[in-house]
């Protein structure tokens, strides 16, 4: 994975870069999540690759490996928040609070996509494409999912027949089927079209 971005940080003497990366944009239903990660240079576990790209099983190895190693935060917008500010205002707050949760205040942040977060506590470069340019953002796409999956998961066990086990809340034919059959649930995001189509 390529480390260019953070070294040329670095060799600013900008030792804290933060990746940041958020995850579920598009789904019908739960929280937008967002991590910010701070590599540890003297041990990036290998193999570190935008989330999309990577298996589940692989995902799966990875993200206790930089829970380990590096410094995370995750950062979250409810569906209450998403349905007042809109999906990508509620992007950027998931993204700025993972950045405030750092222990400290990153030198430096790399987020992906083309917006910058408003009141990051440092200056931060937008990276278009960046969880397959960035080995920082990478990993923040990578634990942002996994922890997203596991709130679904989580929230299938409580409203079972939407599949959210599976589909993480994305708009499946099988959970907007169980959308017409079962209805909407507080979990679902009513500003999305296809849940304010069935309201």
């Amino acid at each position: 994975m390529d480390m260019a971005l953070e070294e040329a940080l670095w060799a600013q003497d900008l030792p804290r870069v933060a990746g940041v990366d958020e995850v579920g944009r598009g789904p019908l239903a739960g929280p937008v999540v967002a991590a910010a990660v701070v590599l540890n240079r003297e041990s990036i576990p290998e193999g570190l690759n935008d989330s999309k790209k990577l298996s589940a099983k692989r995902r799966a190895f990875l993200a206790p490996l930089l829970w380990q190693s590096a410094e995370v935060s995750i950062g979250v917008a409810t569906v209450e928040e998403i349905d007042q500010i809109n999906i990508l205002q509620a992007s950027l707050l998931a993204m700025r609070r993972a950045v405030e949760g750092l222990q400290s205040a990153p030198s430096h942040v790399l987020v992906d996509g083309n917006r910058i977060p408003p009141g990051l506590p440092c200056d931060a470069t937008a990276v278009v494409g960046g969880d397959g340019k960035s080995a920082s953002i990478a990993a923040a796409s990578i634990v942002a999912k996994i922890w997203r999956d596991d709130v679904m998961k989580e929230a299938a066990t409580q409203w079972p027949g939407y599949g959210w086990e599976t589909n993480a809340g994305y708009p499946t034919k099988c959970h907007k089927s169980a959308l017409r059959n079962l209805g909407v649930t507080p979990f679902h995001r009513r500003s999305f079209k296809p849940v304010r189509d069935i309201l």
